[in-house]
């Protein structure tokens, strides 16, 4: 089902009905809150006043044009500029996809920008995540990762667990003052680079927790998987991680009574939020992600006849 939602999402006309249907719009707002800085700003503030913390991304990756880039880490500029006004930068960082802001195009471009936004967070008084894409752009990202930290030592990176490559990955970036978020992975990958079995994504995902949850570093722990997020109480638990040691990240719309039940326990649990115009691949990934969400989406769709 993955394989066939990613190929969907790259034919034009599946798109154009897709973003056409009277019942988009309202399907999508359960995952996107809006395509405004003002919207992003809004649901910031009623997760942060329900006691959770928010990662923002600004939607949009796969630029083609310098401008495209330039404009996006502009809104990322304009967005910090709006959390730090309303009170609310403390609990809500930037995640910012480097092909979003030039990295096929030009690295320095990609790393300009991604300065630019690393100092503007740190005036605000928050930080940045540097998002994980396909495969062929880890060790791009990865490096990108590193030459930022110099500056900024609290910028943060992403992990996926069905890449083979990654509890290496996380055991080489589990040192002290590093922040890493770990997630299974939402794009369709070779066998020869990724775990296809989802068994053998679990498993490697608790082994890849294990790794950063045993070293020095912050983790993120990003899922929505019951199974996974006991395994990583557990081994929280053996560890004596410090309630401020790690925290739990979610998607938002995707299980927020789980989100509010780890915040009530005295978790960090942050939700991530993506807004802007340019949602469509953001709700094809969900929709690949977990069968349960394309269920949501065919029930509202049918909702609607």
């Amino acid at each position: 089902m993955r394989a066939a939602l990613m190929a969907a999402s790259r034919r034009d006309g599946v798109r154009r009905v897709v973003e056409h249907a009277p019942v988009s719009r309202r399907v999508v707002k359960r995952f996107v809150p809006g395509s405004s800085v003002d919207d992003a700003v809004r649901a910031t503030r009623e997760l942060v006043d329900a006691g959770l913390w928010v990662s923002l991304d600004y939607l949009g990756e796969d630029i083609t044009e310098v401008a495209q880039a330039k404009a996006t880490a502009a809104a990322y500029l304009t967005l910090l500029d709006e959390l730090a006004a309303a009170g609310l930068a403390a609990k809500a960082e930037v995640s910012v996809k480097l092909s979003a802001i030039g990295q096929a195009l030009d690295r320095s471009l990609a790393v300009d920008n991604a300065r630019e936004i690393c100092a503007a967070a740190q005036s605000a008084g928050t930080t940045v995540t540097l998002d994980a894409e396909d495969h062929t752009t880890t060790d791009g990202t990865l490096d990108v990762l590193r030459e930022l930290r110099t500056d900024f030592p609290s910028v943060g990176g992403v992990l996926q667990a069905y890449l083979r490559r990654t509890e290496a990955d996380c055991r080489d970036l589990a040192g002290a003052g590093s922040r890493i978020r770990l997630c299974k992975g939402a794009y369709d990958e070779p066998e020869s680079v990724a775990y296809k079995r989802r068994a053998e994504v679990d498993a490697s995902y608790v082994r890849c927790l294990r790794a950063l949850l045993e070293g020095d570093g912050y983790p993120m722990i990003a899922t929505h998987d019951p199974a996974m997020v006991s395994a990583a109480t557990d081994i929280i638990d053996e560890n004596r991680r410090p309630a401020d040691g790690y925290e739990f990240q979610m998607l938002y719309g995707i299980r927020p009574d789980e989100q509010q039940r780890l915040a009530r326990e005295g978790r960090i649990m942050r939700v991530y939020i993506p807004y802007g115009d340019e949602w469509y691949g953001y709700l094809v990934r969900r929709l690949a992600e977990r069968p349960a969400n394309v269920k949501f989406f065919l029930r509202s769709l049918a909702s609607r006849r």
